[in-house]
């Protein structure tokens, strides 16, 4: 186990020195969609020979760091695939500017049954438990019976048909009435009416003594 740890710790200290050897570069660059060159913003991008160092881009897929030649950028992003990209050596101005295009990645996700059972034991409960629908005779009975005619007619509403017929039937009444009594009003127990019909009888007699 020592042996590993001061082997690992050698390694580490050539990896750091090789780093150190090679020459400082600021990795700058934009992130773009390949299809429809609109920026990516917030993509990841990770140096994987800095000890996966990261860092991110902006709303406008700008990034800029430090980082050394021949470094291996990694960029990531949700629904997109990875693309990598390798900083060359020997640059004059000490400086690397790209234009990243990345392509979008469409992943298929498993199908998920969502069951309304929270056990197996549950499910068992309610199936066995379960009632099955009616047939069609069941259900022509259940219409057609007394309580289900009295509920639809006092609650469903009355169709063109059956409110033109009673339109007419209430303004033959109406005509039929009109001669007789506009108000509707029977005329026996109206003390006026009897009162007339006295006064007639009386001129009547008047009149028949009159031409004797």
């Amino acid at each position: 186990m020592k042996y590993l740890l001061t082997l690992l710790a050698v390694l580490l200290t050539l990896t750091a020195s090789r780093a150190q050897d090679r020459p400082l570069v600021q990795f700058s660059g934009v992130i773009y969609n390949v299809d429809s060159n609109v920026v990516v913003p917030y993509v990841s991008v990770t140096n994987r020979s800095d000890r996966n160092r990261a860092s991110s881009a902006n709303f406008q897929g700008y990034f800029s760091f430090v980082a050394h030649e021949r470094d291996t950028i990694v960029f990531s992003a949700v629904g997109y695939r990875r693309e990598a990209i390798v900083i060359p050596s020997n640059l004059k101005d000490k400086s690397y500017t790209v234009i990243i295009k990345m392509k979008a990645e469409v992943i298929n996700l498993p199908t998920v049954a969502v069951l309304p059972w929270a056990s197996v034991d549950q499910f068992n409960k309610e199936f066995m438990e379960l009632k099955f629908a009616d047939d069609d005779l069941e259900i022509a009975k259940k219409n057609v019976a007394k309580t289900s005619l009295l509920a639809m007619a006092r609650d469903l509403p009355r169709d063109g048909q059956e409110m033109r017929g009673i339109n007419f039937q209430n303004n033959h009444i109406a005509l039929t009435n009109k001669a007789i009594n506009q108000r509707y009003a029977n005329p026996l127990l109206n003390p006026f009416a009897w009162g007339s019909f006295i006064q007639q009888i009386i001129q009547g007699d008047k009149n028949r003594n009159n031409s004797d």
